[in-house]
């Protein structure tokens, strides 16, 4: 096991800015897997790739999250709020959560430290939609099988200037089959 003596010697700000960069690191080699494999095979590919591992990496992050903050399996709109607001990128995006109903949580990313830096550097939107559907189908899905998952917007889609992207979870009576989440085309 790590040990771990370095981290309780920190306080909370450093281990919160600790937090921070690494979440940075994270999206950094992210970006930079996903530009080598675009170099070499195409961005096509670098899509499909990049939505096979966003689909487990999500359903890894979800049950690490339950399981750090005792979320218990099926806990519907309120455990996907929780959920949500530790995602990794939660800790380097602006997203809004806002809860419509039990039954209904809108969802929206309304700064994307990806898309803000395109656009500094004056490229087009990254296209993330498929990534995203995935993404964040499969995350809720972990979080309880009975969420649906749709799309308000997402590049390549044209959004509103409040949010790149934006998604609506409502929960339903029984469960949404596995075979009703998206599938890879291939």
């Amino acid at each position: 096991m790590p040990d771990h003596q370095s981290l309780f010697e920190l306080d909370k700000e450093t281990l919160v800015e600790l937090l921070e960069d690494q979440a940075k690191n994270w999206l950094a080699h992210d970006g930079l897997w996903f530009q080598a494999v675009e170099e070499h095979f195409g961005m096509a590919a670098a899509i499909q790739l990049d939505t096979e591992a966003w689909i487990q990496f999500t359903q890894i992050e979800a049950r690490r999250i339950m399981q750090r903050l005792s979320i218990q399996p099926n806990g519907g709109i309120q455990a996907l709020k929780k959920a949500l607001q530790y995602r990794l990128y939660a800790r380097i995006n602006e997203q809004t959560i806002i809860q419509i109903d039990e039954q209904t949580l809108r969802f929206e990313m309304n700064d994307c430290r990806v898309q803000s830096a395109r656009q500094r550097k004056g490229l087009p939107e990254f296209p993330c939609k498929n990534v995203g559907i995935a993404e964040y189908a499969y995350f809720a899905h972990t979080i309880d099988p009975r969420l649906r998952t749709q799309i308000i917007a997402c590049p390549p889609d044209l959004h509103p200037t409040e949010f790149y992207c934006a998604w609506l979870f409502t929960l339903e009576t029984v469960p949404i089959s596995n075979d009703d989440l998206p599938r890879l085309e291939g």
